[in-house]
């Protein structure tokens, strides 16, 4: 079982000249999706209300084949109002609400059989969710593989140094950590993303991956040394950038659960991937980003859609 702890929403998109559109999102429940949709079993724990919009989100994850162990709410599902420049890349705005209501006795049964728990973005970053998405983390790190990428959205957190030092309490408890170049740059301006890298392998981490748009991703383990290693960005005719970078962690974590790198044994044996896995592993990650963006919404492929992991 993979598990998926975060937020839900509706993204609700505008682009010029267009009527604005509302589609189930929110990074983690994207990830969530994507597992699925590659195949695997995957549970969400994530709020959402008894609203039109939330009726939407639950229906998106059932559709998927994503297991749901709770039910809505009754407050507002949260929205995200992203608007599509000329360049295809989002920016978004947020009404949000964000809550784990389980008892610490819940999500430790909820986390028994999970061998893999991805958090981050939102979920991972404000409270009162986040002390609960913490507490998960540490309950499953003795049986479970742990991955986090921060997702860092400056609108809604926009203190860098408390969101540096969140990041930095779940990458000391991480195994695989998902990054944009850009929420690099936000949390430690004053270095380089490869320096960055190299602090988070030291402070816990396995495996490292930075997103950097057009110039494709570079990821590096403690094998690969610091020089890491970089595949290009997927050539494809980008309609808009939403869900590209969960689309990516969704294919990176289904690569590594087919390839049997989950629970918390296959720390080591990330530790040692070589150039040649990571670049196999980037590959596969950067295709399914790359049918991601060239679709409207975040509209994450399915594993007929991507080369044999």
């Amino acid at each position: 079982m993979l598990t998926v702890i975060g937020e839900a929403l509706v993204d609700v998109v505008s682009k010029r000249g267009q009527e604005p559109r509302a589609h189930a999102g929110g990074s983690p429940m994207n990830v969530a999706v994507g597992l699925a949709r590659l195949g695997h079993e995957v549970q969400f724990l994530g709020r959402y209300g008894e609203d039109e919009y939330g009726t939407q989100v639950e229906a998106h994850l059932r559709d998927n084949g994503v297991l749901l162990p709770f039910d809505a709410d009754t407050r507002p599902t949260s929205v995200a109002e992203a608007v599509i420049g000329e360049d295809g890349a989002a920016t978004y705005d947020f009404q949000l609400d964000w809550s784990l209501d389980l008892s610490d006795e819940q999500l430790a049964e909820l986390l028994r059989d999970t061998s893999l728990l991805h958090v981050g973005s939102i979920g991972a970053m404000l409270e009162p969710g986040a002390s609960k998405v913490l507490h998960a983390v540490e309950q499953a790190h003795r049986s479970a593989l742990i991955s986090y990428d921060p997702n860092c959205r400056p609108s809604i957190i926009p203190d860098s140094s408390d969101a540096r030092a969140r990041a930095e309490q779940l990458v000391a408890l991480a195994d695989v950590v998902k990054a944009s170049d850009e929420d690099l740059l936000w949390l430690y301006p004053h270095r380089s993303v490869e320096e960055s890298a190299g602090a988070w392998l030291k402070a816990g981490a396995e495996l490292v991956v930075v997103t950097r748009g057009p110039l494709g991703p570079w990821a590096r383990t403690r094998a690969t040394g610091p020089r890491g290693v970089e595949v290009p960005a997927a050539r494809t005719t980008v309609v808009d950038t939403v869900g590209a970078g969960d689309s990516f962690m969704a294919a990176l974590l289904g690569w590594l659960t087919d390839h049997g790198y989950t629970g918390a044994p296959a720390r080591e044996r990330i530790d040692n991937l070589d150039e040649q896995q990571v670049g196999e592993l980037l590959r596969y990650a950067a295709a399914a980003a790359g049918v991601t963006v060239s679709r409207a919404g975040a509209d994450l492929p399915r594993k007929d859609e991507l080369p044999a992991p």
